[in-house]
């Protein structure tokens, strides 16, 4: 069984079991959180497409940590000008372990 949700602007694929790195949520960790924009639910009993949400679908997972992704650097240049920048960047992210996904 897989779901499809939707958080922080993004979409995720996720299973139960499954550690999955989203977009900084506000919360503490050892919380338990409830995804409440689920697009699609696939199972035993076939997929399910919302529109643009199934209703009654919910997944549920527990946070596991908070933390900063990898640097990526951007570096801009202009040609004959002597202009050059670099600066980096780490995105914040939220780990959360996903225990069940349920359709009502």
């Amino acid at each position: 069984m897989y779901a499809i949700i939707e958080t922080g602007g993004k979409q995720y694929r996720v299973e139960p079991g499954q550690v999955v790195r989203v977009e900084k949520l506000d919360a503490e960790v050892g919380d338990s959180i409830e995804f409440d924009r689920v697009l699609m639910v696939s199972g035993d009993d076939g997929i399910k497409v919302g529109s643009p949400v199934v209703d009654g679908a919910r997944v549920k997972g527990a946070i596991l940590e908070h933390g900063k992704a990898k640097k990526i650097y951007v570096f801009k240049y202009k040609a004959k000008k002597r202009v050059r920048t670099k600066t980096g960047h780490r995105q914040p992210f939220t780990a959360v372990k996903i225990e069940s996904i349920s359709v009502a």
